[in-house]
């Protein structure tokens, strides 16, 4: 039932080390601030280590043959770590006062000195580090006001590094340094008229070469022996014809630099008297690599051009440009879009000579290994930054549909019964016994590509942050189809896409089986609240992109309607920066149907900035000269303003829209009923006091309030106000049916609290007498209404819980008549399962035999945490985001899915199976009993024939 998958994120910098015979392996640090090294045979983890979320990996090396170099934090924590299992050896917090980039060197040896010095700079400061122990052996202030420090520079053979630096754009700085002692040798300075613009390259140890401010004139700068030399060329002079805007690539090349004009490359060769001469022009260029050093003072990079879906590798020689040593054709998915970064290593033949491979980055987040002409082994490493995630249902295994779109081919299928042949004749291979259990997991049950009658099969619709669209099958994890979805790529009209959400857009019925479901992506062409809005519908089935609509309006809020056409497609509200709501589908149907429920349709807005919550309802169409037909405008209903001297939002809540309720009498145990007060326009909205804003422990408990707020959205009552005194957040907060759980740190306790409310609606109270039901006199049937002020009664408690959280979900099913069951995401990358029982307000210490029946659990203080309720087992979901729970067919399961930078998937029985047999039933003693049951049955009766004829002749 579960599975388990490990990813690392988009990797960012990468380190082979493949010198030692034995494991081949590549050291890689990636965005989601992950260090792990890959197997270079086949591409899995040996060991991986995650840093904190706001730990960002900055630079990273391998030290003295053994030990994995990171600097992270902006250059304050420098970590070594064990190469060959991951374990941290030591760990070394440099402290500095003004913020800087972050510059990491690892010298291979400095003379006799066994003890080899990092040297590292950091918000202003050069440290050298033992890469031993880890002590700070010196440290130099570099930060004055204006320098940035963009290079440190060791010759070889040297007891002198050079610090490069750049003062106002116009000055350039070289320091020379003692590495021994820190001691300034040396600090000499030169204006260059025109200034710079953007980063130093770096050709040789004695040499740099930058653009200038007008991005036309390249200057190379000769600094070694306490002289600065520039020598300014124009561009236009090194390229006849040249025209657009150059960038100097910021790749390592052993005595070149690398400058970029539109998609063609300029090869430029820096001379020792410091002249610039042009070697080539290389068109399609996306990615060039830095310099690898191999044989004897033979140093090569890699090139790549890409036309489509072709990547062409060229390894060129930087010591003889004419000869190139690897020049190879390999086709990969279209659907990864373009390279983004490649770094190169070699590697020697049987015959001796050298060979080479290259680890490429894609625009979609994978990551693939090329070597003699193929991909080795590719790692979509893009589902370790999932944004949203939607489920559909799979295709009905009926006669007239076409499940073979989603199936294997005529070739695979072909492909399979070979291999499970070559299996039986014992001539298969180790790679062909994988593919066979590959392919029997994939046509066992819980794998086939049809939905079954528990509804435990569905397809996971995930969309990551590089906007690519996967299709992940609940059996077994396995990617169905994957799709790079090109309006969300980077472009002229879209400078930074990013995705928001996704989103049912058409959810046939099952009956409707020539029509596919599909999905509304939604997303925005920057961070900004008017950026330009994306729209996207994919086929769910097929994996393609229907139609997009980009750029729109902005996009502040979607919000799903709960009408449809006549073609099933959900009718959606997005509502604009501005607050005009804009439908889809755009189709007059569409418009009819709402145009009568206008004046029905509210929304809700939380400005948490300016402290307000306000209500609005969508009234009429927008005026002339904004108006295309489907804009309409909202009014303000209501607002509450917080007072930002006083309170400060900090988290809010919601009902699942898609929740079923079952019942809404609870029944005590003296007989007596309460009516849940069930409203899907509930909102929870916690606040604290201003200072207890930071984090925890950053204020006293007497000047720290936490208050908890329900609000009806429709019309803007406050229904229940709740403080805590001597609390903060962060808040994690939990809305099923009527009751709340939120998560929160108890400063006077030095504790973890959770604190339940359950509301209850006291006007249907005296709805007991059964005369009243019978003659239809109650009002349990009449329609509640917001605008009929609720009597409202509430039941809450408070108790100590061990773990910080970091999300919060609730187990949901067909018909809710299940219990329900917290799902806890731990500060351990967990997820744990927690009885409702135990949040249940009504607990107290010595609860009657009545109570007892009923199930309520006597009152503690602290929630008990069973290692047994680890969903996860002994798993971690290593940089847990959010946890979705799906109801499945079968009532008392629930399908649950976690995700950050790993994925994990179950299926849980909060109430155990009661509507099924479980997995390990004896079937075979079942028929033994019923065989032995007939048997019985026919001799007793035969018996009871005989003793009846016997009575008979008396």
């Amino acid at each position: 039932m579960d599975w388990h998958q490990q990813y690392i994120g988009k990797v960012k910098k990468a380190v082979f080390q493949t010198q030692k015979a034995g494991r081949k392996r590549v050291v890689v640090s990636t965005e989601e601030n992950a260090i792990a090294a890959l197997d270079l045979r086949h591409g899995e983890i040996f060991w991986r280590q995650m840093l904190g979320v706001n730990d960002a990996i900055d630079e990273i090396d391998i030290a003295l043959g053994k030990y994995v170099v990171t600097l992270s934090s902006g250059g304050s924590v420098l970590r070594a770590w064990n190469l060959p299992d991951g374990q941290m050896v030591w760990e070394s917090f440099l402290f500095g006062s003004n913020p800087s980039r972050s510059l990491l060197l690892t010298p291979a040896n400095f003379g006799a000195d066994k003890d080899n010095v990092i040297l590292v700079y950091g918000n202003g400061y050069l440290h050298a580090v033992s890469s031993i122990e880890g002590d700070i052996l010196w440290k130099k202030d570099l930060a004055q006001s204006g320098i940035d420090i963009q290079h440190l520079v060791h010759p070889e053979e040297s007891d002198t590094i050079y610090a490069l630096a750049t003062r106002d754009t116009s000055q350039f700085e070289a320091y020379a340094i003692n590495v021994r002692n820190g001691e300034l040798l040396k600090h000499s300075s030169m204006e260059l008229p025109g200034g710079f613009s953007g980063d130093l390259s770096l050709p040789t140890s004695d040499k740099a070469v930058v653009l200038d401010s007008s991005g036309s004139i390249l200057v190379s700068i000769s600094f070694v022996g306490g002289e600065i030399k520039f020598q300014k060329v124009q561009i236009s002079d090194l390229l006849q014809g040249y025209s657009g805007t150059a960038e100097l690539l910021p790749s390592k090349l052993a005595g070149m630099v690398a400058v970029k004009i539109d998609r063609s490359l300029l090869i430029i060769k820096v001379k020792d008297e410091g002249t610039l001469e042009v070697v080539d022009t290389v068109s399609h260029v996306e990615a060039v690599s830095d310099s690898l050093s191999f044989a004897e003072a033979q140093t090569a990079f890699g090139l790549i051009q890409q036309d489509g879906g072709k990547i062409q590798l060229t390894v060129k020689s930087s010591n003889d440009w004419k000869s190139h040593f690897l020049k190879e054709s390999i086709e990969v998915d279209q659907q990864r879009g373009l390279v983004h970064k490649v770094f190169m290593n070699n590697y020697v033949r049987t015959d001796r000579t050298y060979g080479f491979r290259a680890l490429i980055v894609m625009e979609d987040h994978s990551l693939l290994l090329l070597q003699q002409g193929a991909v080795v082994w590719n790692r979509e490493d893009a589902l370790a930054s999932i944004i949203d995630v939607t489920t559909s249902e799979l295709p009905v295994q009926r006669d007239g549909i076409s499940v073979a779109k989603v199936e294997l081919n005529l070739f695979e299928w072909l492909k399979g019964h070979l291999l499970k042949l070559k299996a039986t004749l014992m001539l298969a291979t180790p790679d062909d016994v994988a593919a066979v259990q590959r392919i029997r997991l994939q046509s066992a049950e819980k794998s086939k590509m049809t939905r079954d009658h528990n509804g435990f099969r569905k397809l996971l619709i995930v969309l990551t942050r590089a906007g690519k669209l996967f299709a992940l099958h609940t059996g077994d994890g396995r990617i169905v189809w994957s799709l790079l979805l090109n309006v969300f790529r980077k472009s002229e009209t879209c400078e930074n896409p990013r995705g928001l959400k996704l989103h049912q857009w058409q959810v046939p019925h099952h009956h409707a089986l020539d029509e596919n479901p599909s999905v509304l992506v939604v997303g925005t062409c920057g961070h900004n609240s008017d950026a330009s809005g994306i729209l996207s519908f994919v086929d769910v089935y097929k994996g393609e992109e229907l139609n997009y609509l980009a750029p729109v309006h902005s996009i502040k809020q979607v919000i799903p309607l709960p009408f449809t056409d006549s073609t099933e497609q959900r009718l959606h509200l997005i509502i604009d920066a501005e607050g005009y709501s804009h439908l889809y589908p755009r189709t007059p149907e569409a418009l009819d149907i709402l145009q009568k429920e206008l004046g029905n349709i509210y929304w809700y807005s939380v400005d948490i900035n300016n402290n307000l919550l306000k209500g609005h309802v969508v009234k009429k169409n927008c005026k002339y000269e904004i108006a295309d037909g489907y804009c309409f405008e909202s009014n303000d209903l209501w607002s509450i303003i917080f007072p930002s001297d006083s309170e400060k939002i900090i988290a809010t809540s919601t009902r699942k829209l898609s929740e079923v309720v079952h019942t809404q009498a609870k029944v005590n145990t003296d007989q007596d009923v309460l009516y849940k007060y069930i409203s899907k326009n509930l909102l929870f909205l916690a606040t604290v006091t201003p200072k207890a804003i930071g984090d925890i422990g950053s204020v006293t408990p007497e000047d720290s309030w936490l208050f908890v707020y329900l609000v009806d959205t429709i019309t803007g009552r406050v229904l229940h106000r709740m403080s805590h005194h001597g609390c903060q957040g962060p808040v994690h907060a939990v809305f099923s049916e009527n009751w709340i759980v939120h998560h929160y740190f108890n400063l006077r306790a030095h504790r973890y609290e959770m604190s339940v409310v359950e509301i209850y609606d006291q006007s249907r109270a005296d709805n007991k007498d059964v005369l009243k039901l019978v003659l239809g006199k109650h009002n349990l049937s009449a329609p509640v209404s917001s605008y009929s002020r609720p009597e409202v009664m509430t039941k809450s408690q408070s108790y100590f819980f061990t773990h910080s959280v970091k999300t919060v979900a609730v187990t949901s099913t067909a018909k809710g008549i299940t219990s329900k069951q917290l799902l806890i995401g731990t500060i351990g990358d967990q997820v744990l399962a927690l009885d409702k029982r135990f949040l249940d307000p009504r607990r107290t210490v010595n609860p009657t035999q009545a109570e007892k029946e009923e199930g309520i659990i006597p009152l503690t203080d602290t929630l008990p945490i069973m290692p047994q309720a680890y969903v996860t087992h002994a798993l971690k979901v290593e940089g847990l985001r959010n946890i979705i729970t799906i109801p499945a067919k079968l009532e008392s399961t629930t399908l649950v899915f976690a995700h950050g930078v790993d994925l994990f998937f179950t299926r849980l029985a909060p109430s155990k199976t009661y509507d099924s047999l479980t997995d390990d039933f004896n079937y075979a003693l079942l028929l033994l009993t019923i065989v032995a049951l007939v048997i019985a049955i026919f001799v007793t009766w035969i018996w009871s024939e005989r003793k009846d004829l016997q009575e008979k002749w008396r």
